[in-house]
């Protein structure tokens, strides 16, 4: 089997847990709010971490050298992950997709500022044609705009925080330390968001399983993702993960009733086609 057939293989996992969390997600919404999901699913995700870092032997990589660090990469994907959860709930699960894979183009834009890495004329162009895809998506009507809407486009500007974060945090520290202090910083949070009116509602017998999903497929999502890059390059896993979307939207249909809309997938692609043409561009640079 060649590399690009088991990239593939992995992202249709990705794909798989990735939709599976946001059909559960809007499951758990009935009877659970968006920090309550937040904490159970971080707290599964948790027991996961432990279990097979236990079992692997790696629970000695955990440390705390970059604490500040982690508490703000997690402060960012917790913020990132709770809005995405409210989108879900009140917009197309297609349009939610769409602008979260405008995160890309976020770090192209947010990473000179943060890190101090430059910012190419392909970056700033991919960015442009990036940009556009947002407006198409998002269709800046003062009517059509809506809490969904912006709660989406602002998860994307949070993820691509967290993505700059764990950026500089893969450079010293391993995936089990990454990992465990993802699920147990956000575990905290949810606990104290959850907590400030005085009442955490329990899932009840219909949610239980849908917050379990969530919390496995959140880690199984990024999992699968990371095992295909170390296989075939992001150019060939970026076409893939696009892939996302005709199937959230044909979900969306099916379950769902949402209406088909062109202008989402016109927006996808240009998305897409400023995400591809960054990576291949940064690609055949790193060749030279």
């Amino acid at each position: 089997m060649n590399n690009t057939l088991k990239a593939a293989l992995w992202m249709i996992g990705a794909i798989t847990a990735f939709t599976s969390m946001a059909v559960a997600g809007r499951v758990a919404a009935s009877n659970l709010d968006t920090f309550e999901i937040m904490l159970y699913r971080s707290l599964v995700g948790l027991a996961i971490v432990l279990s097979v870092a236990s079992f692997a032997g790696t629970l000695g990589q955990i440390r705390r050298d970059k604490l500040p660090l982690h508490i703000m990469r997690n402060a960012a994907h917790f913020t990132g992950q709770n809005l995405w959860f409210f989108a879900i709930t009140v917009i197309p699960l297609a349009q939610v997709f769409a602008l979260e894979f405008t995160t890309p183009i976020w770090v192209i834009l947010l990473s000179p500022i943060l890190i101090g890495e430059r910012i190419t004329k392909i970056g700033a162009i991919a960015a442009a044609i990036g940009f556009i895809g947002i407006l198409i998506v998002a269709r800046p009507d003062p009517e059509a705009i809506n809490a969904g809407l912006i709660s989406a486009a602002l998860c994307a500007i949070a993820f691509a925080l967290t993505a700059i974060a764990t950026r500089k945090l893969t450079q010293t520290e391993t995936i089990t330390c990454i990992m465990f202090f993802l699920t147990a910083i956000q575990a905290c949070l949810g606990l104290i968001f959850a907590g400030f009116d005085g009442d955490i509602a329990l899932p009840n017998a219909q949610t239980l399983p849908w917050v379990c999903l969530i919390g496995v497929a959140g880690l199984t999502a990024h999992f699968c993702m990371t095992k295909a890059l170390s296989i075939a390059p992001a150019s060939v896993v970026m076409p893939i993960d696009f892939a996302r979307l005709p199937i959230i939207a044909v979900v969306g249909i099916m379950l769902y009733d949402e209406p088909v809309d062109a202008l989402i997938f016109l927006g996808g692609a240009l998305i897409f086609g400023a995400n591809y043409l960054n990576i291949r561009f940064g690609q055949a640079k790193a060749a030279r």
